[in-house]
């Protein structure tokens, strides 16, 4: 690759007209990721951890200094109904959402979904005072 063409596809917004061919090995749980699996031309997460690394301001310009280590913290579901999953810098805080990937893990997806059923804010056993203090009956039956 001669150093024009080199410097064309690493320019911004070139990701999205170039499949992205990189593997690399996960920083969190040491795996190594190919793209190939992922469903699409993009690979930009661990599909056994969901870890993401802080490299991009937008998505595919590499421009970011931070470098963080990025933790998958929540999912949510598109207008389309496809998944999504946000991703908090551990370094600096910021939040992005990356696409679900074919092959991503889907336990470690239920279980970051389910987490704020399993943890909620308050003790679980105090739900029968706190439902009485709103007015309700208090009863779990």
């Amino acid at each position: 690759m001669n150093r024009e063409n080199k410097r064309r596809s690493f320019e911004k917004g070139c990701y999205k007209t170039h499949a992205c061919h990189d593997t690399f090995t996960c920083k969190v749980c040491g795996r190594l990721v190919v793209p190939e699996g992922a469903g699409s031309r993009h690979r930009n997460h661990c599909p056994n951890c969901l870890t993401s690394l802080h490299v991009d301001i937008e998505p595919g310009d590499r421009a970011s200094g931070c470098g963080g280590r990025m933790e998958p913290v929540s999912v949510w579901v598109r207008k389309n109904g496809e998944w999504a999953i946000i991703h908090r810098c551990i370094r600096c805080g910021t939040l992005n959402s990356n696409r679900v990937a074919a092959d991503d893990n889907p336990m470690k997806l239920m279980s970051i979904a389910m987490k704020p059923l399993t943890q909620p804010p308050f003790p679980l056993e105090r739900i029968e005072e706190m439902t009485r203090l709103m007015g309700g009956e208090g009863r779990l039956e």
